[in-house]
């Protein structure tokens, strides 16, 4: 099959690049633009094309110079690229988030919406995602959305203990300075490898008649909890973090103020993939602990830590 990965220099997709391209199919990235590949890139064997998924001409001019077999929506922009491809393509694939979905009631977290989105971005993507898995397969391109929790894996600074991606907070940790975590109950945290996302989409690429019209969770097997979060990032860097715990209050505006970040501590994220194991047989590589500990080692060999 012949592939569009849209926004396909990206994390996730450094991931599942290789994979499609090793399974055989021909292989397009769509980036903002032009840019020399290292000797050792991931996108070696895939063709580099030039456009901007925020603009709908852009979009345009792709779909009219060739045509896909499949085209896989990386950056979120579901609405400009199902109205572009919808007649000139037969599977589209978008990525969202669990963190569409609002504040988990049940864990694991199904694929339903328990109340608004944590962001009005995250809000306007899940409504644009809904519309069109209802008219999956009412034009020529049926309709899949996959929504991955927090991702983790080589390739990107993990999350740290503030909720944030910051590599001085990871030398914080490395040098076993105190963590501050909300008092109460304590939130599932759920990292999970980007190449075990990855491998989800290849799956929906190879199975369109099952994931055609539905929406999917990724994620790992497990989660987990706000302190073993820490403890395992103390294994390691082999050294003992100390936890200090405070009211919720402090820790949301004095802390780590920002939903992007205080919400990982809040919002459970231990999403229910039972639907992506039984339709497309999905199952997680690495568990939480391994994922953190490849992201880790990747930071080290970057010279990041």
């Amino acid at each position: 099959m012949k592939i569009l990965v849209i926004g396909g220099t990206g994390h996730v997709a450094s991931f599942l690049v290789p994979q499609l391209l090793d399974a055989g199919h021909e292989v397009v990235v769509a980036s903002r633009g032009k840019k020399a590949l290292p000797s050792d890139s991931h996108l070696h064997g895939a063709r580099l094309v030039t456009c901007d998924a925020n603009s709908e001409e852009s979009l345009k001019a792709l779909a009219e110079a060739e045509r896909f077999d499949v085209v896989i929506d990386f950056p979120g922009m579901a609405y400009k690229v199902y109205q572009v491809f919808k007649d000139k393509t037969d599977h589209i694939i978008a990525c969202g988030s669990l963190w569409m979905l609002g504040y988990p009631k049940i864990v694991p977290t199904p694929e339903i919406p328990f109340g608004p989105s944590c962001s009005e971005g995250y809000a306007r993507r899940f409504d644009e995602i809904r519309h069109k898995l209802s008219e999956s397969g009412v034009y020529r391109a049926v309709f899949t959305a996959i929504l991955p929790p927090n991702i983790c894996g080589p390739g990107k600074i993990p999350l740290e203990g503030l909720g944030g991606r910051d590599i001085e907070i990871h030398k914080a940790h490395r040098a076993g300075q105190t963590v501050y975590l909300p008092e109460g109950p304590e939130a599932l945290i759920g990292p999970c490898d980007a190449s075990d996302i990855a491998n989800l989409f290849a799956l929906a690429v190879e199975n369109r008649n099952a994931a055609a019209g539905q929406m999917f969770n990724v994620g790992s097997a497990f989660s987990l909890t706000s302190t073993q979060f820490i403890a395992t990032y103390g294994k390691i860097y082999g050294v003992e973090i100390p936890v200090e715990y405070i009211p919720w209050t402090r820790y949301k505006y004095e802390i780590s103020p920002g939903i992007g970040h205080w919400w990982h501590f809040y919002a459970h994220m231990q999403p229910d993939i039972s639907k992506a194991q039984r339709l497309l047989g999905y199952k997680p590589r690495y568990t939480p602990e391994e994922t953190m500990t490849r992201a880790v080692e990747w930071m080290y060999k970057e010279k990041l830590l």
